[in-house]
């Protein structure tokens, strides 16, 4: 059945639906991971985002049941060039376009991919539909223009408290759109989980005594999540602390630096990334819109990591106290595993500082 990507600047591709049929709008991305799409569909930080994978074929080795980042898919819409119809691989449970069907999210196949990343990447997300009728496009048009979606963390996160028993250090989980293999890394660390929703009060979350606090991942402005950055104030200097992602991003906000819109954002597994503290590269997988302000770091803030493509910051440390972020992902689920260590850089923190953090 046809379909169409309508762009919000009105430029459409013609291709034919995969997955649920219907009609769907969204932020438009592009993600140029070339393998990784279960962990991008499930990925809560997609959430609301109608996503283009720029690689051509998508879907050759199936949908398997050991690989999701979440209970479903986040993604509004999905795009690619071709959707592989006989997938390979001995994992393989179902082929993509029945996962998208039993989830009901609405994908386009047909389009080329390539030239919708070029919009994007010269103009900058928009907003975007993809529909089976344009000849209404003027109607649709002004409805893109319009649309506007706040806090989508409210969407994605935990409902309820809930513990992961471990026999290592005790640690708390603020779930803004948490990804499973964060709480992977932590266990194979053997840590004591408890995950807190993200609207958790710093009081309920300090009070099982956590020994150390990790802010996760999500989607969305983190300026939209401020009811976040006002807990998180009330818990640094408290317990060490560990940001990734939005979680970089409400830290960062909470110790008083600002964020701003990137043009097109970095969603991928293949994004390069200088650690300041010993000069070396690493090859990262990363979701994000948002970035911190390099002029508005305050004195005590500094930077450790950064993005190696176009500069903007991919990691920040307190000077004094042990409190750090980085925006991208460790975890890494899909790969590359390179910065897989500073889970152990976290847990080790938490052990040396005893769980209790004062200025030194």
């Amino acid at each position: 059945m046809r379909a169409y990507l309508l762009l919000e600047n009105g430029m459409y591709f013609e291709g034919e639906y995969i997955g649920s049929r219907g009609e769907v709008a969204g932020e438009v991305v592009f993600n140029t991971g070339m393998t990784g799409y279960q962990e991008v569909l499930t990925d809560p930080s997609y959430y609301g985002q109608i996503v283009t994978m720029t690689y051509p074929l998508i879907g050759n080795y199936g949908i398997n049941e050991e690989d999701f980042q979440s209970y479903r898919p986040h993604v509004r819409g999905f795009v690619v060039r071709e959707a592989c119809e006989k997938p390979s691989n001995f994992r393989c449970k179902y082929t993509l376009d029945e996962y998208l069907k039993v989830n009901d999210i609405v994908g386009i196949q047909g389009v080329d991919t390539r030239a919708i990343t070029k919009v994007i990447r010269e103009k900058g997300t928009m907003m975007a539909m993809i529909t089976s009728e344009i000849t209404d496009m003027g109607k649709k048009l002004s409805f893109l223009k319009d649309y506007i979606e706040k806090d989508h963390v409210k969407y994605v996160t935990a409902k309820e408290v809930y513990r992961i028993p471990g026999k290592g250090p005790k640690v708390a989980v603020v779930d803004y759109g948490l990804k499973a293999n964060i709480i992977e890394s932590l266990k194979l660390k053997g840590a004591d989980i408890t995950v807190f929703p993200a609207t958790s009060k710093a009081s309920d979350i300090m009070s099982i005594a956590p020994e150390g606090v990790l802010l996760s991942n999500g989607p969305g402005d983190p300026k939209d999540a401020n009811y976040a950055v006002t807990e998180v104030k009330k818990i640094i200097g408290k317990v060490p602390i560990f940001g990734i992602c939005l979680g970089h991003q409400i830290l960062s906000l909470a110790l008083g630096c600002d964020t701003a819109k990137l043009k097109y954002g970095h969603r991928g597994c293949n994004h390069p990334v200088k650690d300041l503290r010993n000069g070396r590269t690493y090859i990262t997988s990363q979701n994000h819109g948002y970035a911190v302000v390099p002029e508005s770091l305050p004195e005590e803030v500094e930077i450790t990591h950064l993005n190696a493509n176009d500069g903007t910051i991919e990691g920040i440390r307190h000077k004094k106290l042990p409190v750090y972020s980085v925006q991208f992902h460790p975890e890494a689920s899909p790969g590359p595993c390179d910065t897989s260590f500073l889970f152990d850089e976290f847990i080790n923190m938490v052990k040396e500082e005893g769980g209790i953090c004062t200025e030194k």
